[in-house]
């Protein structure tokens, strides 16, 4: 598997997201990174939800740990990405929601929205997401890395037939209490 650590992603877009995606590329690929991009050619972009599978299927057979996916809104390529196994997608318009999405929600695919989205936001997005860890920034707080561990594995294994045979509620569920938020903690 390429792992973000050593500087490795996979990138894709629809005709949409295609210049926001070329954008976000030429910038990582300056800082270093190995950018594998699904989607080389504005014409040959496929429809977002397609890309969205292109994307999920490279993390669901081990090929990337993380994603970076653009189309209009982020929306689309999000949802169908999110429909891949193993894939844990965000849809992020501010830096501290993809800050977030990688280092309390564990997600391995970013989608960002063109529309929305300029390329240096979308830059300084991509490198939040890319450059920081699941727990990342949370050391201080007690319980924070297992409460959020938990959701990241009930997502992952959730088995809508057993939920729904029992009666919608998660089977077998897990907790651990969370300590006092730390002072001064931002987001």
């Amino acid at each position: 598997m390429r792992l973000a650590k050593d500087k490795h992603v996979v990138v894709g877009a629809d005709f949409a997201g295609f210049p926001l995606k070329e954008a976000v590329k030429k910038y990582l690929i300056e800082r270093g990174w190995n950018v594998h991009d699904v989607t080389p050619s504005k014409p040959d972009a496929p429809m977002y939800h397609r890309a969205g599978f292109t994307l999920g299927a490279q993390i669901a057979e081990g090929e990337y740990e993380k994603a970076l996916a653009f189309c209009g809104s982020g929306m689309g390529i999000h949802v169908a990405a999110s429909k891949v196994p193993h894939v844990h997608a965000a849809v992020a318009e501010t830096l501290q929601a993809a800050l977030r999405a990688t280092t309390a929600n564990n997600c391995n695919l970013l989608a960002m929205g063109a529309f929305y989205t300029g390329p240096r936001l979308a830059k300084a997005m991509a490198t939040a997401f890319l450059e920081n860890s699941f727990g990342d920034g949370y050391e201080d707080w007690e319980g924070f890395k297992e409460y959020h561990q938990i959701g990241y594995d009930e997502c992952e294994n959730f088995d809508y037939e057993a939920y729904r045979n029992n009666g919608f509620q998660v089977v077998s569920p897990r907790s651990v209490e969370l300590g006092p938020e730390p002072a001064g903690l931002a987001f």
